[in-house]
């Protein structure tokens, strides 16, 4: 009974199969669509530009992140390659004194079992021995400091190896916040370049040909207002990397990204700035907007992610984003964070 049950149960009807495969797409496609019912619908070229312009900020945001991840891998790099130096002396050091002193038991154990006192109280030369028993203790003097010596020098070396380690330890966290930055960052471009697969051919060239938020190119103009001093050969070299790439955590001369090109622009005038934006933002004197003068760093976004060279005429030279190379363009086009004056 069994046996003819079995092949009853695992068979169907061609009708009975195909009913089934049909309920089975048709559920496939609603949940299809329902789950990629937002990602098919197409945004219109304006909504296009305001989402790809949020992803391109977030990926900048990202990337200052990343900017300043990379200086602390660096600093714990170099620290940790001072200890590691430091530890290899010390080492050698250790290793040198704990030769000598082998040295020294070594004698000791060759000279035989009779202490050095009885040995030298047996001397034949009374004359002799008060000298030679004076050689003894500065000889054990020097034989404890010896050993002393030793166990410091134990020390040190430990604590220099902990603190090689420390450093290691930061190097790798460093490291492991680079990666989820940099990975952050081209998520956020990926996301934007396949938002703009959806324009038109046209509608691409107008957006590319328009930059960031409408900005020009600005070769070939001339500063906007009056400039001299350091602020002047800031200004001037920022004119200088007028078209050349943005360039993900760059700082040129091939390539810039927003920081890395103030930073480049006020080393050319002697003055060393830090590497992101948010720590661009207080090097130096806080300025309004009202007191712009050309040099002038200036901020924008809520969390300060990004920066512009101030030329006046409220005007900027800055790094948009990937791209779009190094323009001129209206301060208002981004929401004014503030404005640094570096010294």
């Amino acid at each position: 009974m069994a046996s003819h049950r079995k092949p009853k149960q695992r068979s169907l009807t061609a009708g009975t199969a195909w009913t089934a495969a049909a309920i089975a797409l048709a559920g496939a496609a609603t949940t299809a669509l329902s789950g990629t019912g937002h990602a098919e619908t197409r945004l219109t070229p304006a909504q296009v530009r305001a989402k790809v312009d949020q992803y391109q900020r977030e990926a900048e945001e990202a990337n200052e992140r990343y900017n300043g991840a990379k200086v602390k891998a660096d600093r714990a790099r170099e620290s940790f390659d001072d200890l590691r130096d430091e530890a290899a002396r010390r080492t050698a050091r250790l290793n040198a004194s704990r030769n000598a002193l082998g040295a020294y038991a070594t004698a000791q154990y060759r000279s035989g079992t009779i202490s050095p006192t009885l040995q030298l109280a047996l001397s034949s030369s009374p004359g002799q021995y008060l000298r030679r028993a004076s050689l003894a203790d500065h000889a054990g003097s020097r034989q404890a400091a010896a050993v002393a010596g030793l166990a410091r020098q134990s020390r040190e070396l430990r604590q220099v190896r902990g603190e090689a380690q420390g450093r290691l330890d930061q190097l790798r966290g460093a490291q492991a916040a680079l990666a989820r930055h940099r990975g952050a960052a081209r998520k956020k471009l990926a996301a934007a370049e396949a938002l703009l697969d959806q324009l038109t051919g046209e509608q691409r060239r107008r957006y590319e040909a328009q930059g960031a938020h409408g900005a020009d190119t600005g070769l070939g103009t001339a500063p906007y207002a009056p400039v001299s001093g350091r602020a002047a050969r800031a200004v001037s070299y920022a004119y200088g990397a007028l078209g050349k790439p943005y360039v993900w955590g760059a700082t040129g001369p091939r390539g810039y990204d927003c920081s890395g090109l103030t930073q480049a622009a006020w080393r050319a005038a002697g003055v060393a700035l830090p590497r992101t934006t948010y720590t661009q933002i207080n090097a130096g004197r806080r300025v309004s907007r009202t007191e712009l003068a050309p040099g002038d760093l200036v901020f924008f976004y809520s969390g300060v992610s990004h920066v512009g060279l101030y030329i006046g005429g409220g005007r900027m030279i800055h790094a948009p984003r990937p791209g779009a190379p190094v323009r001129v363009a209206p301060i208002d086009q981004m929401p004014f964070s503030g404005a640094t004056r570096p010294a």
